[in-house]
């Protein structure tokens, strides 16, 4: 046999293991309803890892395979509150807002802009930097931008500056903040991975948030604010390391510098990550969760609830040199909650697809394989998001009691007025206008 052929052959039986696999789901979704099902964002990884993808490039340079879990736990950085006494001289906080520069990056995300709409809204000078395609698939110019964020402060004071650089190249976003001549005492990074991909991870979850702080220490900054996530509580994925890895250079940089503040911000789910079910369901398809549908919970928060918190981060002294974890108003809900809500809005008798949790740990365990024993695929990123579909199947988004070492739905502050029940009524009746899924959109 051609070795040369070997690996196009590969490719047609993976293809085919990975058809099947796909329509394994798809076959009992039709068996309950002749409408296709459409999963929410929570199953799309495991779906896209389904799908295998066969030419993701291979890793970065700033990966490597040694990288062990950062042992990052409650007490050891204060996620419950902190003893020390803060030697941060802040002077920027003696300042009214419109005289503090505030730099935002990933402003063009799907948090990032609320953050920016409420710290103009609070009178903050904000520089926001931004790419010059942004939004889904780019489909935004410098122009579209532009009118968005002047949109934003036309009613105010102050106005947002926006400044369009690359966060991935720290030598580019050094020179476009430089160019500004102007000092920064806080950056709030809003930055994220798109997909949760190995490569994608470390380039922005721990490199792009790395040269924002860098940047942002040129010009004097003092305070940082991170968009993290509470999921990073238990790592296993990588974008999870990645932002533990980030949160520690935070920690080192404050240990090393008395000026020097942090907010690590850890909100649960999103509302837009529980509504990719609603158009389905309104058409009498099921509401698929995985195993008995109470496998995990949350309590999810609202993207201006959660804009709020973080603006909230810049001046509150009660806030600095601490791991926050924020959930929305109201109790935790469970998958099964959830679609028991989302029947009931619609007025629809509840039809529930349970997915056996195996049939993730199944495909998994092939990737897996494959990853390991046949590099030359590049399925490693195909692997990571069949894992991060079964962490989000699996695991609550909920702060782990460090006693116990369980979720704890108590434990978990609420914050806002936002809940998730007004999130679904709104989007029955609108669509899911403004809280698209991009890339995360499977169908």
């Amino acid at each position: 046999m051609d070795k040369h052929k070997l690996p196009s052959q590969f490719k047609i039986i993976l293809i085919q293991i990975s058809n099947f696999l796909h329509h394994i789901i798809q076959i009992q979704i039709q068996v309950i309803s002749d409408s296709p099902a459409f999963f929410s964002s929570f199953s799309w990884l495991f779906i896209m890892a389904l799908k295998l993808p066969l030419h993701f490039p291979s890793p970065p340079l700033f990966f490597h395979r040694n990288i062990a879990p950062f042992k990052h736990t409650g007490r050891r950085f204060g996620v419950f509150g902190s003893n020390a006494t803060s030697q941060v001289t802040a002077n920027f906080r003696s300042k009214s807002p419109d005289d503090i520069n505030v730099l935002v990056t990933g402003s063009t995300g799907y948090i990032g802009k609320f953050v920016v709409r409420e710290l103009a809204r609070r009178g903050f000078n904000v520089i926001a930097v931004a790419r010059e395609r942004s939004g889904i698939r780019g489909r935004d110019d410098k122009n579209k931008t532009l009118e968005d964020f002047s949109s934003d402060s036309s009613s105010k004071s102050t106005t947002t500056t926006v400044c369009f650089s690359d966060v991935t190249d720290s030598e580019t976003l050094n020179k476009s903040i430089d160019g500004l001549d102007l000092p920064i005492d806080v950056v709030v990074c809003c930055l994220a991975s798109r997909n949760g991909g190995v490569k994608d991870s470390w380039k922005i979850d721990y490199k792009s948030s790395l040269n924002s702080l860098v940047a942002g220490r040129r010009r004097g900054a003092t305070h940082f604010v991170l968009l993290s996530a509470i999921c990073v509580q238990r790592p296993s994925l990588e974008f999870q390391r990645a932002k533990l890895k980030f949160e520690e250079e935070l920690v080192k940089e404050a240990e090393r510098c008395p000026d020097f503040s942090y907010s690590i911000v850890r909100p649960t789910a999103f509302f837009k990550s529980l509504g990719g079910q609603v158009e389905s369901v309104k058409s009498g398809g099921p509401y698929v969760m995985f195993g008995d549908g109470e496998l995990c919970a949350c309590k999810p928060i609202s993207e201006e609830d959660l804009a709020s918190f973080m603006a909230d981060c810049v001046l509150d002294d009660d806030k600095m040199r601490k791991i926050l974890p924020i959930g929305g108003p109201g109790k935790a809900l469970t998958p099964l909650e959830q679609g028991e809500m989302l029947f009931r809005l619609i007025g629809k008798k509840p039809i529930f697809l349970k997915v056996p949790i195996g049939v993730m740990d199944f495909s998994i365990s092939i990737l897996d394989f494959l990853v390991k024993n046949l590099p030359w695929l590049n399925l490693e990123d195909a692997a990571e998001f069949g894992k991060i579909g079964r962490y989000y199947a699996a695991e609550s988004m909920l702060i782990i009691d460090p006693e116990t070492g369980k979720y704890d739905a108590e434990k978990t502050p609420s914050y806002g007025k936002d809940t998730l029940e007004d999130f679904f009524r709104r989007v029955i009746s609108n669509g899911m206008q403004g809280q698209e899924l991009g890339e995360q959109n499977i169908f």
